[in-house]
């Protein structure tokens, strides 16, 4: 008696060339509606699932399959006596694979479909079909993507479908069910029951080596599906396996450095927060301006750069400890440099075109999760609001700042510098305090100050150390997160020396913030957008 394989499925993409195939080695093709319709009108000798249950198709489809020598045909266990028994005292004969898609109901309410035609394209019998294979694994194959048809030729070619290859396409076939599931509920339970509920997927489950501490078990799953630059795509070409705050801190290299990534940029980050950050002529000189915003917190850092680093840009890294790099790309000679750099040295390559973005994110708080849009764009309005203008040349140094700040935890303040025509520096960062006037006082300006000393020794101007911090301070700009409720901030700012300050504004004393600034010689942007990072 020929093998059996019931092919019923709304995606018919592939289905002739994969119904030939099964023909070609001998199997027996069972199928129904429509995929009945398309097979035989393609010369495949194909029997109408109605000839197998004596009776037709009925209320307009909805009954077909849903029947005991069809059901009984896939469920039963071939190697058991009792249920070969009861498939010959009614007729039933052996069904060795299912091939089912089910009716697009996802498809469906993604195009505002009405509640009548989401109803319609609710499946019943083919998740019924798709269960009964996949709980029947050892006997049956269930094939649930079209992608998989190649797969299932190729082991048959060889002589039989393998026992592994069975047991991976019923975990497909399950969480196939699972989704479509899911997505059911999701629709009805606003449709019918007024009720939004999330429901979300994440695979591949890897152990890390501990959490964000010693004392912390963790894991890292993968969303499937994106395309977008994310380090759940990088690939990992060395090093120890990432840890928890890896992956924390890598993100946030990541999304600060794709800001720039029009542009030579490298940037630099230690404990979630940006600490370097620079553009450049060359990768090596956008990486040392990036670590020279904050050598001492540099040490053990992560490292994103926007293009492939030749040897020349790596070898700044001698003698410096990085935890992490991140590229685009590596060539050979640049790759063996830093395997040799440290046995532990993390290298991740990752592509940074663009790939679809993905619309939310979240965030679990125990006993909650948290959906929020991206954060997209820099600002919505670009006022100056002062007396004193605001350079038409600087908006370029304000837009790489303010994409620096918005990946620096709250209350942020970044100050950056042209250091060179269309070449950008962060010089000091003030990240993560409970009041902007210490972000600025006691973080930002200080360590600013505290860099350009270092870059005077370095330099040896032939102006006085006091006379050369305030020229450079003069020609930074500074951006905050949020807007001054208060104008300290403005003060604590002019009595470093800086004029260019941009805020989105908002406050109810932008008018006393406003007038500070005209008193002080600071010119004031407001952008009319936040960019607290929590």
């Amino acid at each position: 008696m020929p093998k059996k394989a019931l092919i019923s499925v709304s995606d018919k993409n592939g289905i002739i060339d994969f119904a030939s195939g099964l023909a070609r080695f001998g199997f027996e093709i069972i199928s129904t509606g429509g995929t009945y319709s398309v097979l035989k009108k393609a010369g495949i000798n194909v029997r109408d699932v109605s000839d197998i249950t004596g009776f037709p198709e009925m209320m307009d489809g909805r009954v077909k399959t849903l029947h005991p020598k069809i059901h009984g045909a896939i469920l039963a266990l071939q190697d058991k006596p009792s249920h070969v028994k009861d498939a010959r005292e009614h007729g039933i004969e052996f069904i060795d694979i299912v091939a089912v898609n089910l009716y697009p109901f996802e498809k469906t309410v993604e195009g505002k479909a009405n509640l009548e035609d989401a109803i319609e394209n609710i499946d019943i019998g083919g998740p019924a079909l798709v269960r009964a294979a996949a709980k029947n694994y050892n006997h049956v194959a269930v094939i649930t993507d079209t992608a998989d048809y190649p797969l299932i030729l190729e082991e048959l070619k060889k002589g039989a479908i393998s026992p592994e290859t069975k047991k991976k396409l019923a975990v497909k076939a399950f969480r196939r069910i699972a989704d479509y599931d899911c997505a059911i509920d999701t629709y009805l339970s606003c449709a019918l029951g007024n009720e939004d509920i999330l429901r979300m997927k994440f695979v591949g489950g890897t152990t890390l080596r501990y959490g964000e501490n010693w004392h912390q078990s963790a894991k890292f799953y993968k969303e499937p599906g994106v395309t977008e630059p994310t380090i759940a795509n990088a690939k990992q070409l060395h090093g120890k396996a990432l840890s928890y705050n890896n992956y924390v801190d890598a993100e946030s290299a990541l999304n600060v450095v794709l800001g720039c990534k029009k542009k030579i940029a490298v940037s630099i980050v230690k404990h979630s927060n940006p600490c370097g950050l620079a553009t450049g002529n060359t990768l090596k000189e956008a990486l040392s301006r990036a670590w020279d915003g904050d050598p001492v917190s540099s040490f053990g850092s992560i490292i994103c750069m926007t293009r492939k680093p030749d040897l020349s840009a790596l070898e700044f890294l001698k003698g410096r400890f990085v935890e992490l790099i991140i590229a685009p790309g590596y060539d050979e000679e640049g790759l063996f440099y830093l395997k040799n750099k440290s046995k532990d040295l993390r290298i991740l390559e990752l592509s940074m075109d663009d790939g679809k973005p993905l619309e939310n994110t979240y965030r679990y708080i125990v006993g909650g999760m948290l959906v929020q849009s991206r954060n997209r764009g820099l600002y919505e309005k670009w006022d100056v609001v002062t007396q004193h203008q605001f350079p038409e040349e600087k908006k370029g140094l304000s837009e790489f700042a303010l994409n620096a700040c918005k990946y620096t935890k709250s209350n942020a303040v970044v100050i950056a510098r042209e250091y060179e025509k269309g070449c950008y520096q962060i010089l000091a960062i003030g990240a993560g305090q409970p009041n902007r006037v210490d972000s600025i006082k006691k973080l930002a300006a200080t360590k600013a100050r505290e860099n350009l000393k270092i870059l005077y020794e370095r330099e040896k101007p032939d102006i006085s150390e006091d006379e050369f911090v305030k020229n450079i301070m003069s020609e930074c700009v500074m951006v905050s997160d949020a807007f001054f409720p208060f104008d300290d901030s403005i003060i604590h700012s002019a009595g470093n020396h800086i004029r260019y300050i941009v805020s989105p504004g908002g406050s109810i004393r932008d008018k006393e913030v406003i007038a500070t600034a005209n008193r002080l010689g600071v010119s004031l942007v407001f952008t009319g957008m936040r960019h607290f990072y929590h």
